[in-house]
């Protein structure tokens, strides 16, 4: 019995460009894209709320499940910033093509100015930078392949990952700042 998989996952630290990187890369290649968060804010409302009503693990359960179900369509899924944190997480994203997007404080600051993200509320970007030196060890670990999105158009870098996905994730592709 074979197994649908997801055909790459995208991983990084929160306002990398997951979500919109990875609709572009499906539509590039005629595929699926799922992002988590937004599979998540469907079913159970805004993830404030989640966080508000259930705290940080409630909301990590509740994505974990849709993380899981993600993983199982042949689609290019793009999870949130914390879903790395689960172990369960981590052993799935070990068999799949991982693609880290990472990016640098000076360019993410525009993109968190006035975000409502729970983990942001107080102290934005220091927050930011502190949750993403924690994560940071774990998405190099489980990345196939990382694009900086600091510079350079998300058209271009999305072109790029859609041809690693079509060449068949070949591992010299380890970095791509496009």
């Amino acid at each position: 019995m074979t197994t649908t998989r997801a055909l790459a996952v995208l991983i990084g630290p929160m306002a990398a460009g997951k979500s919109k990187i990875g609709r572009r890369v499906a539509r590039d290649l005629g595929v699926e894209s799922i992002d988590t968060d937004k599979t998540i804010v469907h079913e159970h409302g805004p993830i404030a709320q989640i966080f508000a009503e259930r705290g940080e693990q409630g909301f990590r359960d509740v994505e974990r499940e849709h993380v899981k179900r993600a993983l199982s369509h042949p689609a290019i899924v793009s999870l949130g910033g914390g879903a790395v944190l689960d172990a369960a997480t981590q052993h799935d994203l070990e068999l799949l093509p991982v693609v880290y997007l990472t990016v640098t404080p000076e360019a993410v600051a525009p993109r968190i100015n006035n975000d409502k993200r729970p983990l942001l509320a107080e102290n934005g970007l220091e927050r930011w930078k502190e949750i993403f030196a924690e994560r940071r060890p774990l998405y190099e670990w489980l990345a196939t392949v990382t694009y900086d999105t600091s510079t350079g158009s998300l058209d271009d870098i999305s072109a790029d990952i859609a041809k690693w996905v079509r060449a068949g994730y070949p591992r010299e592709w380890e970095f791509r700042n496009v």
